[in-house]
């Protein structure tokens, strides 16, 4: 083989394997934003994209969602109690230029950003609210950390609190409250049936005085009850309208009877002082 000819072979071989070394493939949820001798190029899109050794330079730009854990962060509230608080954001890239431009590190930046706003947000509410209206603090979390990181093409989709640790004293403070709550609902409960059960009880005792029948139906009813139970002593209750005739019959007339004798004894002594005098 002529030494020319061994020229364009290895010259052949150098151009194919510099072929294949300026080939990239990007995925489809992947951009690649290039630099030609420092200078922007057009972002590469899904594919196959050639980036020339030595002159080109690409950096690959993740598209998909990213969940970002903020590390617990010592908070004191707006009514001075400390808290740990940690929350979780979600985000994704949007403009893959920006985030390459504006910024060194999109994720490392974002979540830098997050935890000071978690300081911040926390730091201007109670803990009433940071415990039971959490959704306002997340959306209030989110339109500020959207606000500082959408210059550099990142969108913030969602942004969660997940746990909020209080100190021990504090929660058994929680506790007693919550147990005074329970008993103050219990009672007030209870006062509500009294009364319902006395106005209950009114109605019942009006319907059964306008029907006498009624009445005692519910007497023998009650009988019947009392004897079901194994007990020695029944107590048996009579309506005032079966004792009143035997009350006005019989022993009315003893007392007349008994009034009527004292008057008569009463009538001789005094005429015989009459007498005396």
């Amino acid at each position: 083989m002529q030494p020319w000819q061994v020229v364009l072979v290895v010259l052949a071989l150098v151009l194919l394997g510099l072929a294949i070394a300026s080939l990239r493939i990007i995925k489809e949820y992947e951009r690649g934003v290039a630099f030609r001798l420092g200078r922007l190029r057009q972002p590469l899109g899904p594919g196959i994209a050639v980036v020339l050794p030595g002159l080109d330079k690409m950096v690959r730009v993740d598209l998909r969602t990213v969940t970002l854990t903020i590390p617990p962060q010592e908070v004191i509230t707006r009514d001075n109690v400390t808290a740990r608080v940690n929350a979780v954001v979600l985000f994704k890239v949007v403009d893959p230029v920006a985030s390459v431009m504006e910024v060194e590190n999109h994720a490392v930046a974002t979540s830098q950003i997050a935890q000071t706003t978690l300081r911040s947000v926390v730091g201007r509410a109670d803990l009433d609210t940071l415990l039971a209206h959490r959704a306002d603090l997340n959306e209030d979390l989110a339109a500020s950390i959207a606000k500082q990181a959408g210059p550099w093409g990142v969108e913030v989709e969602v942004v969660e609190i997940k746990d909020v640790e209080i100190p021990e004293m504090m929660q058994r403070a929680m506790a007693r409250e919550a147990e005074a709550e329970r008993e103050r609902r219990a009672k007030v409960i209870s006062a509500h049936g009294e009364l319902q059960a006395s106005t209950e009880l009114r109605d019942a005792a009006i319907t059964l005085s306008e029907s006498p029948a009624s009445l005692q139906l519910r007497y023998l009813q009650t009988l019947l009850e009392l004897g079901a139970d194994q007990n020695s002593t029944v107590v048996f209750p009579l309506p005032m309208d079966i004792v009143r005739p035997f009350l006005e019959g019989g022993f009315g007339q003893g007392a007349r009877r008994e009034s009527a004798s004292e008057s008569a004894d009463n009538v001789p002594h005094i005429r015989r002082v009459r007498s005396d005098e």
